[in-house]
């Protein structure tokens, strides 16, 4: 018989309410419109997600004249800039808009800020799309940081005139260095509220955290180009334990399981629920798996959908794709 081996999975882990409004808003558009609707970039950074839509009739581009005029188009839950905007107007496309309602509050406090002068500081990874979305959001002077040491290179027009805001799959941990050495050298500046730090990141990032105290490995379902998901890694690294990032069930290596007899299995916001499973039912090819869930947050956030999709139904076998029971 093989080697028995426990699963812990975080509570919570993938998909978060704005993902989960950003996938409905295409899902809906498609069983309103039918095929194509023209997504603009990639709707969560996931590729199961991705291929998932495009199978259905989504067509995902990068740029607006890849669009062909009068279209419908969904901008991506990223964000996009002003001129993406603007671009869409020219191009007369019939837009629905994705962007996840807590990166929109950063665009607002963003331009609050520049309206009153201030030079404002984005805490974040300079190009990735929500940065380069909320960038072409704010007028003004903006700049990009991301780390402590940044700060002292940091020229502003007026000291006594700085804010900050920062993109929203980081979490209070991975700002809070920042945004002490910002105080200290601009001991006036302003910005919101750790409680506008997105709720999912935070919770997904304290779920690791709890969970890398028990666990012999640490598996983070979820996309390369995925923010969060890094940082879940990361985190597990942090710890001293092995941690992999990996897309799908097929990337996961058995020789990882060499000396483990616990693994803890988490996933960031992007990733669906059906991936986690598929990897416990890959785990059960090599050793027998017992499953537990751990205590953690029930997140209980919903945002609502454009007045256009409201009244849509969500096709059934869509909400099936991504939502599958816990073992």
């Amino acid at each position: 018989m093989n080697e028995n081996i426990k699963v812990v999975l975080a509570q919570p882990r993938g998909f978060c309410a704005g993902v989960e409004r950003a996938i409905d808003i295409v899902e809906r558009a498609l069983e309103k419109f039918g095929a194509p609707v023209y997504v603009r970039h990639e709707i969560v950074h996931n590729k199961y997600v991705v291929e998932t839509l495009r199978a259905r009739g989504a067509i995902f581009v990068e740029e607006i004249d890849e669009i062909p005029t009068g279209a419908v188009t969904v901008f991506s839950a990223h964000g996009v800039a002003r001129k993406v905007e603007d671009g869409a107007l020219v191009r007369e496309l019939d837009v629905i808009d994705a962007t996840c309602p807590l990166v929109t509050k950063v665009h607002k406090e963003g331009r609050r800020y520049a309206e009153k002068g201030y030079d404002i500081v984005l805490i974040g990874h300079i190009g990735h799309p929500e940065v380069e979305g909320t960038l072409g959001q704010i007028p003004g002077t903006v700049h990009v940081i991301s780390e402590p040491e940044d700060v002292a290179d940091l020229n502003v027009a007026d000291p006594n005139r700085v804010a900050f805001v920062t993109q929203t799959t980081l979490s209070v941990n991975d700002t809070k260095d920042v945004i002490a050495a910002l105080r200290v050298r601009f001991p006036d500046i302003v910005g919101p509220d750790t409680r506008d730090i997105c709720y999912a990141t935070q919770n997904r990032q304290t779920a690791v955290i709890a969970m890398a105290k028990q666990v012999d490995l640490l598996l983070v379902v979820g996309a390369h180009n995925s923010s969060n998901s890094n940082r879940l890694r990361e985190i597990g690294e942090n710890f001293g334990i092995p941690s992999y990032l990996i897309e799908n069930a097929s990337m996961f290596d058995p020789a990882w399981l060499e000396g483990v007899q616990t693994v803890g299995l988490t996933a960031g916001a992007s990733a669906p629920e059906t991936l986690v499973q598929e990897t416990i039912s890959r785990l059960k090819n090599y050793r027998d798996v017992t499953v537990e869930t751990l205590d953690g947050v029930q997140e209980n956030v919903h945002f609502k959908l454009p007045k256009e999709l409201a009244d849509v139904p969500r096709p059934k076998d869509a909400m099936e794709a991504w939502a599958v029971s816990n073992a």
